[in-house]
């Protein structure tokens, strides 16, 4: 009996996992629709862009709900348990990626609309390339159980920040030179910072499955952390968020509360 539920169970987790990523597979495409729509004008792909949304919000609740029964009926531990935890909380970046990929649509058919032709923007392009492979390279490492690969996306996520920045800087001297273009160089920036989004949501999904491999909970620690956490090197001191402020107390001269009743 215990055998078979175990089986159950491992069918069943698996499940959840393939279902993730194919919910991270049709984010991909929307991210890619959008853009192509943005720089064709093809209102089709804005339609695409529409119904996979609603793909991925079915994905999200069915998961979703998978994950509350399993929990319920076997009381996973260790790995397993951090697996479901990581993926119910990477269902929400995920979902948002495609909200993100959804409002790019809707800015294409406004453009298209308006007449305003799309004229391309380096940044723009490259944001989304970069966000594109960042969503790809983390559902890979997901599917890998590779925290490395992971804290690669987390270490991308700085170049796509570098992208909007620069891309910012450019719509507003485009603006400058040329009152005219206000207008589409608005909508341009909400494009490039729906882009900046999905970097974001990709570097926190990374980050989980940092955490569902290693155990180690990354967030807000540091991209040295991630990066040493990533491949195992954190020691006992280290393996949490209050070991590394523990640590950068010490390389700062204050003294542990621990240290000094060891003295006493």
């Amino acid at each position: 009996m215990t055998e078979h539920t175990n089986r159950q169970f491992s069918a069943d987790l698996e499940a959840v996992r393939s279902q993730f990523l194919e919910m991270g597979g049709v984010v991909e495409t929307m991210i890619q629709d959008a853009v192509e729509a943005l720089q064709t004008g093809d209102l089709n792909l804005v339609e695409q862009v529409r119904e996979h949304e609603r793909i991925v919000n079915q994905h999200e609740v069915e998961i979703d709900e998978r994950i509350g029964l399993l929990i319920a009926r076997h009381q996973p531990t260790a790995v397993d348990l951090r697996t479901l935890l990581s993926v119910s909380k990477m269902l929400t970046d995920m979902e948002r990626c495609g909200d993100e990929a959804e409002k790019i649509a809707k800015v294409a058919r406004r453009l298209h609309e308006a007449n305003s032709l799309y004229e391309p923007v380096v940044e723009l392009r490259h944001m989304a390339r970069d966000v594109t492979l960042m969503i790809r390279d983390m559902l890979d490492s997901f599917a890998r159980h590779d925290p490395v690969a992971a804290a690669r996306v987390v270490r991308n996520d700085k170049e796509v920040n570098k992208e909007w920045k620069a891309a910012l800087r450019h719509m507003v001297t485009y603006m400058i030179e040329d009152p005219r273009s206000i207008s589409k160089s608005i909508e341009l920036v909400f494009i490039a910072r729906a882009l900046e989004r999905i970097g974001d949501h990709a570097k926190n999904m990374a980050e989980r499955v940092i955490y569902m491999v290693r155990g180690d909970d990354v967030r807000h620690t540091g991209l040295k952390y991630t990066e040493r956490a990533a491949r195992g090197e954190l020691e006992d001191s280290d393996s949490s968020p209050l070991g590394a402020s523990a640590n950068a107390e010490e390389a700062t001269g204050h003294a542990q509360p621990e240290a000094e009743s060891k003295g006493n």
